[in-house]
């Protein structure tokens, strides 16, 4: 099911394709019915072959800082997604914000800015392609059609990526959408916003920012203080032990009779054990011990090194 907008876009239609750019909009209306021109040939080979994104969390943020850095005056900000493509989902792993501006008739984009930065970004991550756009809002206007027509131009079968800013019931929406013509051939062309599913993935380095977020929630300053390598290490080993607990009480259920047994679970679990390496207990007590040692002479060195800058500051100042 979906709803049409009435196909009075010629005008932004025309603004469009004579502008810098066009601006994008978010939401859940799934159809939006506006005259599109026919796209250019696309620039990358970024391909949707699924119908799954996999979203990271340094995206979120960046889409965050720029809405709360946005112009004076802008109800949205919108944005390049970058990232890899696979043949069952598209992984966005980062983003950069386009200036653009927009009133009820009109949009423009400053393309020349995306380029720039997509040019620059591919020096650093040459591996990163664009995959689609983002917007910020909770609704798909008629000049997201605009918008997501430049970035056809840019990637085949770009998404478009809306973030609710504004919580509506008390929660970020986080929506996706790809795009498909429909209409009479040769006649008037609409375009169709499917929705995807959106899953939320993390590299190791990420999740410690992550972490390190979550716990602001509870803190009532919401400020939070970095946590030493040693406490690190002491909070992952106690979850590697929770962990291990809530297996092993879930094994001795199973063989007590309490819970029915999970082939799923049964797999998993024979994986897990399959994975750990066969180490001698003596011999991973001694690599164990080695590598603290060294951990604990690297932190010993940097203390001595910041004591020493400290104090010729002060030597200097007097």
């Amino acid at each position: 099911p979906g709803f049409f907008y009435p196909s009075s876009c010629n005008k932004m239609a025309a603004l469009a394709s004579a502008a810098p750019a066009p601006a994008p909009a978010s939401a859940s209306v799934p159809v939006v019915q506006v005259p599109v021109s026919a796209p250019s040939p696309p620039v990358t080979a970024a391909v949707l072959n699924g119908s799954v994104v996999k979203l990271h969390p340094v995206v979120l943020s960046s889409i965050v800082d720029s809405y709360e850095r946005r112009n004076e005056g802008a109800g949205r900000v919108i944005g390049t997604l970058l990232g890899t493509v696979d043949k069952q989902s598209v992984e966005v792993t980062n983003c950069f914000s386009v200036p653009h501006n927009e009133s009820e008739d009109e949009v423009a984009v400053d393309m020349e800015f995306a380029k720039n930065m997509y040019d620059l970004h591919r020096k650093v991550s040459s591996n990163e392609v664009i995959v689609g756009w983002y917007a910020t809002g909770n609704d798909i206007t008629e000049h997201s059609v605009l918008i997501h027509e430049y970035y056809s131009r840019e990637a085949h079968n770009p998404i478009h990526l809306t973030v609710d800013t504004s919580l509506h019931g008390g929660r970020m929406n986080i929506k996706a959408y790809i795009s498909a013509s429909m209409g009479v051939p040769s006649k008037t062309m609409g375009v169709m916003f499917t929705p995807l599913t959106v899953k939320y993935v993390y590299y190791d380095t990420e999740r410690i920012g992550v972490d390190l977020i979550m716990k602001t929630c509870h803190n009532p300053n919401r400020t939070v203080g970095l946590t030493s390598d040693l406490q690190q290490v002491g909070t992952a080993a106690t979850r590697v032990q929770d962990a291990l607990s809530t297996v092993l009480q879930y094994a001795e259920d199973v063989l007590s009779g309490k819970v029915t047994a999970d082939n799923t679970v049964g797999r998993f679990l024979m994986d897990l054990v399959n994975q750990v390496p066969k180490i001698p207990p003596e011999d991973f007590e001694t690599m164990l011990n080695s590598n603290i040692n060294d951990l604990l002479m690297v932190t010993y060195l940097s203390n001595l090194t910041q004591a020493q800058i400290a104090l010729n500051e002060k030597l200097l100042n007097l």
